[in-house]
């Protein structure tokens, strides 16, 4: 076939819609994902559910995903941010007084949405299927070689894909990134994520509530019905023990994190554990290529902001490369790829950063740091601007926004 614009290694959430955007901007693109697509689709391939922000939610609907997405996805419109301890240990448990309170109210449009990933990838899957995107599936690489006039990829079938543009959307573990001498910063976090479906008894009414702990964050996000997703982080070896209790006995320790203001609580589903780690790619680009998504950036998940940036990865550089084509250059350009990295690589490193500070203040049980961030937590609750700051940098909102995060489309 002729050379295509963009070739994405990776057919995540972040590939896919990087993928679409591309082709709604003029690319023509390809897709290559190791993982067959009726993987990734399967019910039990994991039990995470996303909180989206609402500026990436608008990029989706920007693609057309919105009529598919709509129907499963449960607007949120409160945040709860506290801490304090379990309940029934020796010191007197459950969450401050003291908080910090986000209204979508105030906002003027959600604060975000809550998808499960299983939900996601087939409205991700059906779109891309209705596309003019090449999805080659499962197909793993094995080689590529850029020079001065595109990519060339080798792939395991032997074949070959040649392209303007190598896209690495490929996750933590890249095999596009380290082929490209791009080296990473970062370290392994003493902490597993535990992530469940549990139903409840009493409506949630669509709160988020991120209750520090001092062992870690435990996260309730509110899905569709009386359900909700949780999220909860522990040391390594005791999220180990925890996750292999049985099921009453994981029951038990989740009420004590869980409280009871939402009844009673039950296990839908399988549990999931997942090592928590943080990595930041030293830069984005090389010649002819581009990270995006994981590969370029993995963050604590204290505050969900993991695929949201690997979202806006997707919506600048489709811009950059759309704007790129539009005056006549091809989609590998330096100039473009070199306004992707301006773009981006601020937002992403005081992302993690941000996310780094906010794991050390609250993940510790020192009491003039715990009376410290109560405190604090409650200043910024009672300060306008200040919460209204916070409310546009969790949605997307800050910054230069590309257009797709605007909700604006990329046709040429």
């Amino acid at each position: 076939m002729s050379r295509l614009d963009v070739a994405i290694v990776g057919g995540g959430p972040v590939g896919l819609t990087l993928a679409l955007a591309l082709e709604q901007a003029g690319a023509s693109v390809a897709v290559v994902d190791a993982a067959a697509p009726e993987t990734a689709l399967a019910a039990n391939f994991d039990g995470r559910a996303f909180a989206i922000a609402f500026a990436n939610f608008r990029m989706w609907r920007a693609l057309g995903l919105g009529d598919a997405l709509d129907p499963v996805v449960q607007p949120i419109a409160r945040i709860m941010v506290t801490d304090g301890r379990p309940l029934g240990g020796v010191r007197k448990g459950g969450p401050s007084l003291l908080h910090l309170m986000f209204d979508a109210e105030e906002a003027g449009e959600s604060l975000g949405y809550m998808v499960e990933n299983r939900h996601l990838r087939k409205a991700l899957d059906d779109r891309v299927r209705a596309s003019g995107v090449r999805r080659i599936a499962p197909m793993g690489v094995t080689a590529f070689e850029t020079g001065a006039s595109g990519v060339t990829l080798t792939l395991a079938d032997q074949s070959t894909l040649k392209a303007s543009l190598l896209v690495g959307a490929d996750g933590r573990r890249s095999f596009v990134r380290p082929r490209t001498g791009i080296r990473t910063i970062g370290w392994e976090y003493d902490a597993t994520a535990i992530v469940a479906t549990v139903r409840h008894e009493k409506p949630h009414e669509a709160v988020a509530h991120e209750f520090f702990l001092p062992s870690g964050p435990f996260a309730i996000l509110p899905l569709k019905g009386e359900r909700a997703n949780i999220v909860w982080a522990e040391p390594r070896k005791v999220a180990a023990a925890i996750k292999a209790l049985d099921a009453e006995d994981f029951r038990a320790e989740l009420k004590r994190r869980f409280g009871d203001f939402l009844g009673d609580v039950w296990l839908e589903g399988p549990r999931f554990s997942y090592p928590l780690s943080m990595q930041i790619a030293e830069r984005m680009i090389a010649p002819r290529v581009a990270l995006a998504g994981d590969s370029a950036h993995a963050i604590h998940p204290i505050a969900g902001q993991g695929l949201n940036l690997g979202l806006k990865d997707a919506a600048a550089l489709a811009e950059c490369v759309g704007d790129a084509l539009g005056l006549g250059l091809d989609a590998g350009d330096a100039t473009a790829l070199t306004r992707y990295q301006r773009w981006r690589r601020f937002d992403n490193v005081a992302m993690a950063c941000a996310m780094e500070f906010f794991d050390r203040l609250f993940s510790n049980d020192v009491a003039p740091v715990r009376s410290a961030r109560r405190l604090g937590l409650e200043i910024v609750n009672r300060i306008g601007p200040a919460r209204r700051f916070f409310m546009r940098q969790a949605g997307g909102a800050g910054g230069a926004m590309p257009k797709l995060l605007r909700g604006e489309g990329l046709g040429l």
